[in-house]
C-alpha cells in the first residue's frame, strides 16, 4: 500500500471521525444535565476532540502541498488537542477515583484544582507551539516528523496513558463497575495507540480511538439520563439515610421519655388508690395521669408519622375479637369526657363475626384516634360508635363498617380539605385549649389506606360530624368464643407465696414496679442489672421475671439467653420495655420472651399478664 492510498484512508476515517463527534455533540449537549465535574470535564472532552479531528483533516489536505509553514501549523494545532484531550482524560479519571473511591493514595483533591487544570491546558498548546518540528519530504510528499515537539507529544500521551493505566488497575474494584470497565477499554485502546506511534505505525489515527471512546463514555458514564438517575438516586440515598437518622433519633427520644413517663403515671395512679387522700390531691393526680397519657400520645403520633414517611410500618396480621376490641377503646374514651355533659352509645351488629385476622394495633389507633378527637371537640350532646360489617362466607372476608358520630363543633367545609394533612389543626385560634399537634387524623387516614381500607367525613359546622372508616378483614370463625373471665371489672387476685423478680437499671422504675405490685401480695425481689439478675435466679427460684430491656453491659435479651443456659430454669419472662414501637412485642416474643408489657405500664395489661402466667390467686 503506497503513500497516496493510506493518505486516503486517513482522511476518509478523520471525516467519518468528525461526522461521529458532531452527531455526538448535538446528541449531548442539548440535553439538560446536573452540572458536576464529571461531566464538565466530559464536555471539553468532546470539543477537543473535535478540533483534533479539524486540524488533523487540515494537516491531511496539506500534506502535499509542499507548503511547510501551513504543514506545521496544521500539525501543531492537531497535536495540541490531542496532548490535551488525553491530559483532560487523565484528569477525568482521577476526579472518578476521588469521587468513587475516596483515595488516600494520590492528593487528588490538589490535582483536580480547576486553577492547575487551567493552567496545564494553557501550557500544553504553547509548549508545543514553541517546540520546533521538521519534515522529510520525497517529491513534495511529506513522508514524515520528527523533533521536539513531535517527541514532547508522543512522550507526554504515553506517559499519561501509563498513568491512567496504573491508577485503573489501582483502583479498578473500588471504582463502579459501569466506570471502570470503560475507563479500562479507553486507557488499553490508547495505550496501543500511542505505543504504535513512536514506532510511526499508527498513520496518526490517534483521534479515531478518541472518537470512539467519547462514544463509549457517553453511551456508559456520561449520558445525561443516566446521570441524572444517578443523582436522583444520590439523593434519594441521602433522603433515605436522613430518614433513618431521623426515625433512631425519634425511636431513642421515645425510649427516653416513656422511662419518666412511666414513673409520673405509675406514682399517680397509686395516689389515686390511696384512700386516705383528700379529693384535690386526688384531682391533682388524676390530672397528671392525663396529663401524662396526652405526652404519651403525642410521642406515639411523632413516632408514627416518621415510620410512615420512611416506609417503615408494617402490616402485622394477628387473629381478635372485634367486638371485645372495638368495646375496650369506647371505654377508654369515657374517662376523657369526664363532667361533660355527653353520652356514650355504642351499636355492634347482630351479625359481626367472633374472630378476624388483621393488623388489630393499626385498626385500634384508628379508631381510638378518631374517638379521642369527637371527645377533644365535643361539649355536649352524644358520641356514638357504630359497627356493622358485610361478610362473604365464601370468601372468608367482612367488610367492616365503623362510623363515630359526634354532635361537637363540626368542620367548615372549605376546612375539611386539610383535616388529614400533618400538623394542620382546624381552627386552631379558636382550639387553643385542645391537646395535641395536629398529626392524629394524618396518621389515621395512612394507616387506612396501608390496610387497603377507606376513610370518609362528613361535618356540618356546629352541629357535629361523622366519620365512617371501611376495612376488609379475614374471618377467621364466626362465632364469638366463650372463654372464662381472667379478671371481674379489674379485680386483682393475691398470690401470696409467689416470688417475683424485677429487673431494671433505673430505681425509679423499680419503685413504680414495687408499688403496682403490692397488691398482689408477692415476695418482689429487685435488681439493677442483667448480671444480679443471673446471679439471684442461681440463689432462688422465681415464679415471674419481669425484665427490662435496654440495660448498661448486659440488655434484656442477652440476660434471657444466659438465663436459659441454667439447668432447670422455666421461669416465664416478661419484657417490661420503654421500647414500645411497633412490632417490638413480636421482636422480643420471637427473641424468648414469653410475654410484653409496655412502659408506661398499664395496670390491666399488667393484670392480665400475672394472671396469664401465674395460677392460684385468690380473689
Amino acid at each position: 500500500m503506497n503513500m497516496d492510498d493510506l493518505r486516503l484512508i486517513s482522511i476518509t476515517v478523520n471525516i467519518v471521525s468528525m461526522l461521529l463527534c458532531i452527531l455526538l455533540a448535538c446528541l449531548y449537549f442539548p440535553k439538560k444535565r446536573i452540572l458536576t465535574k464529571e461531566n464538565s470535564i466530559y464536555s471539553a472532552l468532546l470539543i477537543s476532540n473535535i478540533i483534533s479531528l479539524i486540524g488533523e483533516l487540515f494537516f491531511y489536505l496539506n500534506a502535499y502541498s509542499g507548503n511547510e509553514t501551513i504543514i506545521t501549523f496544521s500539525e501543531k494545532l492537531y497535536y495540541s488537542f490531542n496532548s490535551i484531550w488525553i491530559f483532560l482524560h487523565t484528569v477525568y479519571i482521577l476526579v472518578i477515583i476521588k469521587n468513587d473511591v475516596k483515595a488516600k493514595f494520590f492528593n487528588l483533591k490538589f490535582l483536580t484544582k480547576k486553577w492547575l487544570v487551567s493552567i496545564s491546558l494553557l501550557f500544553i498548546p504553547i509548549l508545543i507551539f514553541i517546540l520546533p518540528i521538521q519534515h522529510k519530504f520525497d517529491n513534495g510528499k511529506l513522508t514524515g516528523s520528527f523533533g521536539a515537539g513531535s517527541s514532547f507529544m508522543y512522550f507526554w500521551c504515553i506517559l499519561l496513558v501509563l498513568l491512567d493505566v496504573i491508577l485503573v488497575i489501582i483502583y479498578f474494584k473500588k471504582i463502579k463497575k459501569s466506570k471502570a470497565i470503560p475507563l479500562m477499554i479507553f486507557v488499553l485502546l490508547l495505550f496501543i495507540e500511542m505505543f504504535l506511534g513512536v514506532f510511526g505505525i499508527n498513520l496518526l489515527l490517534i483521534t479515531f480511538p478518541m472518537t470512539i471512546v467519547s462514544f463509549i463514555m457517553y453511551f456508559t458514564i456520561e449520558n445525561p439520563d443516566i446521570k441524572m438517575i444517578e443523582q436522583l438516586n444520590m439523593a434519594k440515598e441521602q433522603a433515605e439515610k436522613a430518614n433513618r437518622a431521623k426515625t433512631d433519633f425519634l425511636s431513642n427520644m421515645s425510649h427516653e421519655i416513656r422511662t419518666p413517663l412511666n414513673a409520673i403515671v405509675g406514682f399517680s395512679e397509686c395516689l389515686l388508690d390511696n384512700k386516705d387522700l383528700d379529693s384535690d390531691a386526688k384531682g391533682f393526680a388524676n390530672d397528671i395521669v392525663d396529663a401524662s397519657h396526652n405526652l404519651l400520645e403525642i410521642v406515639n403520633g411523632i413516632l408514627d408519622i416518621s415510620k410512615i414517611e420512611a416506609n417503615k410500618m408494617e402490616i402485622i396480621l394477628k387473629e381478635y375479637n372485634p367486638k371485645e376490641v372495638l368495646e375496650s377503646l369506647g371505654k377508654l374514651v369515657i374517662p376523657r369526657i369526664r363532667e361533660k355533659p355527653i353520652e356514650f352509645k355504642t351499636y355492634f351488629t347482630p351479625d359481626l363475626p367472633g374472630t378476624l385476622k388483621g393488623d388489630v394495633g393499626k385498626l385500634k389507633q384508628i379508631v381510638l384516634n378518631i374517638l379521642t378527637n369527637a371527645a377533644k371537640y365535643t361539649d355536649k350532646g352524644e358520641i356514638v360508635l357504630h359497627v356493622t360489617c358485610v361478610n362473604d362466607i365464601a370468601k372468608r372476608k367482612s367488610v367492616l363498617y365503623i362510623s363515630v358520630k359526634d354532635t361537637g363543633r363540626g368542620i367548615k367545609e372549605n376546612d375539611l380539605k386539610h383535616l388529614f394533612r400533618k400538623f394542620e389543626r382546624i381552627d386552631e385560634d379558636k382550639n387553643t385549649t385542645i391537646e395535641g399537634t395536629g398529626l392524629g387524623l394524618a396518621i389515621t387516614k395512612n394507616l387506612v389506606e396501608m390496610m387497603g381500607g377507606k376513610i370518609t367525613v362528613y361535618s356540618k359546622f356546629g352541629e357535629g360530624s361523622i366519620f365512617r372508616i371501611y376495612l376488609e378483614q379475614e374471618i377467621v370463625r364466626m362465632e364469638e368464643d366463650v372463654k372464662e373471665e381472667e379478671t371481674v371489672n379489674g379485680q386483682v387476685k393475691t398470690y401470696e407465696g409467689k416470688r417475683v423478680l424485677i429487673v431494671d437499671d433505673s430505681k425509679i422504675n423499680l419503685k413504680v414496679a414495687v408499688q403496682l405490685m403490692k397488691d398482689y401480695k408477692f415476695d418482689v425481689v429487685t435488681c439493677e442489672s442483667g448480671y444480679a439478675a443471673i446471679d439471684e435466679v442461681k440463689k432462688q427460684d422465681f415464679d415471674l421475671i419481669f425484665m427490662d430491656i435496654m440495660m448498661p453491659k448486659k440488655n434484656g435479651v442477652e440476660t434471657l439467653n444466659d438465663l436459659k443456659t441454667l439447668k432447670k430454669f422455666r421461669t416465664p419472662v416478661i419484657a417490661l420495655t420503654a421500647d414500645a414501637i411497633e412490632g417490638m412485642e413480636e421482636k422480643y416474643l420471637q427473641a424468648g420472651f414469653n410475654g410484653y408489657l409496655s412502659k408506661p405500664i398499664d395496670r390491666d395489661m399488667l393484670n392480665k399478664t400475672i394472671n396469664k402466667f401465674l395460677k392460684g390467686g385468690k380473689k
